[in-house]
């Protein structure tokens, strides 16, 4: 961004104070929900980022993705119609093809797993997206090694709520939306429900098929909850999920830019059907317990024009073939998980310590059918998770609390397929928490803890390789990190700060060797020790009844310190900077009331370039983006204009490096996946 840009964007937010009086508001408390037990925001003792509905509504937000680029330290990666693939500090995966993989990143929406599937992360009538930075081992085990991101939906009222949304955008775009929450019998049984409809044509013009809907958008999701009241010491929760995702595929092109020549584009499809039974039952005055049950089902079909329309345009002769590739995925997941919480007269050690004892079953299976013209393959990948874990949160003075977690997890899986491969693997795994939280005072948490997260080992589906690298080992990370959560101003001024220091062992590496025009043999193998390190600061400011500032950046240094390089052809990336770990983010806005209707809210948004591979040396640039809404609300109607990238400036959020371009005698160039261009539009809300 130009540096008159920048400045008048600043400037923007500044005069604010034109507006200043007196008084002020106290902010209000944000509870977090994914944790052991629920508790406000600055007191619970981690790096985190909790994304409201306010701020999803004045974004226009409708996936997870434009949204995460408020979190400092956390990236996200596309390859696909939406970004679903997480990184948080550096670490995580970035995309899928025929081998299985096993995430670094937790993606739990409602109690539900969807740590494979993020495109499910849709946000409407969802209350709060929350972001755990660092390894949470102890609570959600090996799908957690670098953090969690916590979907929560609505709760049920006993009074009636409806709630009633649509709006229009830039590209054809329109979404439809209503939620009616209440009471089906009082004081007894509440409900919610909601459906929401969202389409646009995507950012892509396909001039091969003169068509501009190429890589289109067209998602319905359906939730539903019932909170059945059973008694005062019983409660009963229902959650059920319907995704329809018919999205198209077209992203990439030979000169990188939004001008595709496919002559078959691809889909990136999804149907799901989930849901989650939990209980909480006050068994005594010393003991609660928790249980959960869910259970998902999707099917996901994931496709591209391999050669981005060469071949079916130029050279059907010197290749009679397509180049269409169409990856079928069936997935099943269920688990169970069973929790004993302390209760007031339950603590332990004359009433200073709160426990959690819990077990932990999930049990997941893969089935992939690819069509390919080079290398078909039917595989089946099935895993089975079996942990016990537990936490005592020991009271040693009144201002002194000692944390201790353990996790220990068994894991196997049995992958076979079509190149009559046939590997079973199995391991025991553990990690957790050692912790010590210093409350100063009402307004001041110092807390600090070391941390062991892993993530299970896998297999490669090449069958070229060698048999000894087939199988891949268990990544374990240990993470020390100190931070410091603040009110001030009698509640109007909340800070965080936090460092962190991490050391990576037996780092999984994706590895991808170019093999073929187009062509690519990808591996896993445990070729790295890193070190990730770095500051995560963020504040909201409430500075009076008109002006609210926010802020927050996060600085990383991650680097390999070892690098056993499984492709001896590329690059070396020993003390380099690790993929998708850009050294800083940065996020700052305002929010300002211009009367008692009007609301305007700025912020810019930005990272540092970035790696976009392990294999070889080509970035992103760095970028900084500019959103802002204007809100106009009377009673229960409520009018946004919203605006995202309103400088429209391009920015990459996927990366390859191989030759694809036939004029160019397939010379190796870096080809990329273009992030959203400027896009405004206008919402209508209505609120009972």
């Amino acid at each position: 961004m130009k540096f008159k840009t920048l400045s008048a964007v600043i400037a923007a937010i500044l005069s604010a104070n034109a507006f200043a009086e007196d008084s002020s508001t106290e902010l209000p408390s944000m509870t977090v929900s994914a944790d052991f037990r629920p508790s406000l925001a600055q007191d619970t003792p981690v790096s985190l980022t909790i994304i409201g509905s306010e701020i999803i509504a004045s974004r226009g937000a409708q996936h997870i993705e434009d949204v995460l680029n408020l979190a400092p330290n956390v990236n996200i990666s596309s390859g696909a119609s939406r970004g679903q693939y997480f990184q948080i500090r550096g670490i995580g995966e970035r995309s899928q093809f025929s081998a299985p993989i096993n995430p670094s990143v937790g993606l739990i929406i409602d109690g539900i797993d969807f740590s494979r599937t993020g495109g499910a992360a849709t946000l409407f009538d969802i209350e709060q997206v929350e972001i755990f930075r660092g390894p949470q081992g102890t609570r959600f085990g090996s799908n957690a090694l670098a953090g969690v991101i916590n979907m929560q939906s609505k709760q049920p009222s006993e009074e009636l709520e409806v709630h009633v949304e649509t709006g229009i955008a830039d590209y054809n775009t329109h979404h439809l939306g209503i939620a009616v929450g209440g009471a089906l019998v009082e004081n007894k049984l509440l409900g919610r429900a909601s459906i929401h409809t969202y389409q646009s044509d995507g950012y892509m013009d396909n001039d091969f098929l003169n068509r501009d809907n190429t890589h289109n958008r067209d998602e319905i999701t359906a939730r539903g909850q019932l909170k059945w009241l059973v008694s005062n010491r019983l409660t009963v929760d229902l959650n059920v999920l319907h995704l329809n995702i018919d999205n198209g595929y077209d992203a990439f092109t030979l000169d990188n830019n939004r001008n595709s020549l496919a002559d078959e584009p691809g889909e990136d499809t999804q149907r799901t059907n989930a849901f989650a039974l939990k209980t909480d039952w006050r068994a005594s005055d010393a003991i609660q317990l928790q249980s959960t049950v869910t259970y998902m089902k999707s099917d996901v079909v994931y496709s591209y024009d391999a050669d981005w329309g060469f071949i079916g345009q130029f050279a059907p002769a010197l290749f009679p073939y397509t180049g269409f590739e169409e990856f079928k995925r069936d997935r099943e997941n269920y688990s169970f998980e069973l929790k004993a919480l302390s209760n007031e007269q339950g603590l332990l050690f004359n009433g200073t310590t709160e426990w959690v004892v819990g077990l932990y079953y999930l049990s997941q299976d893969e089935d992939l059918d690819l069509d390919s013209p080079w290398t078909p393959l039917v595989n089946e990948y099935q895993t089975r998770n079996t942990a016990v874990f537990g936490q005592f949160d020991s009271h040693l003075t009144e201002k002194l609390t000692l944390i201790t977690g353990l996790r220990v997890e068994y894991f196997e899986a049995d992958y076979k397929d079509s190149n009559a491969l046939d590997i079973d693997t199995s391991e025991t795994l553990f990690g957790g928490k050692l912790g010590l939280n210093y409350q100063v005072n009402d307004d001041q948490l110092l807390y600090t803890s070391l941390s062991r997260g892993y993530k299970s080992g896998g297999v490669n589906n090449n069958d070229a390789l060698p048999v000894l690298k087939r199988e891949f080992d268990t990544e374990y990370m240990w993470s020390l990190e100190a931070g410091v959560k603040s009110s001030w101003l009698e509640g109007d001024l909340i800070t965080n700060i936090n460092a962190f220091y991490s050391l990576r062992r037996d780092a999984q590496v994706d590895s991808s060797v170019v093999v073929g025009i187009g062509e690519f043999e990808d591996s896993i193998a445990n070729a790295a020790k890193g070190t990730n390190y770095g500051i995560e600061a963020d504040l909201d400011w409430s500075i009076n009844n008109q002006w609210r500032l926010f802020a927050a950046i996060g600085l990383l240094n991650a680097k390999f310190d070892e690098y056993d390089n499984p492709d001896l052809s590329s690059i070396n990336v020993e003390d380099r900077r690790q993929a998708h770990a850009p050294v800083y983010q940065f996020n700052i806005g305002s929010e300002m009331s211009l009367s008692q209707n009007w609301t305007f809210r700025v912020n810019l948004e930005g990272k540092d370039d970035f790696y976009f591979s392990n294999s070889h040396n080509e970035k992103s640039r760095s970028y900084a983006l500019v959103n802002s809404s204007l809100d106009y609300k009377n009673g229960d109607w409520k009018v946004t204009l919203w605006g995202r990238n309103l400088f429209d400036r391009e920015y990459a959020t996927r990366g390859f490096f191989f030759g694809n371009n036939p004029s160019k005698n397939y010379v190796k160039e870096n080809y990329t996946q273009q992030g959203d261009p400027r896009v405004v539009g206008l919402s209508l809300s209505y609120d009972y």
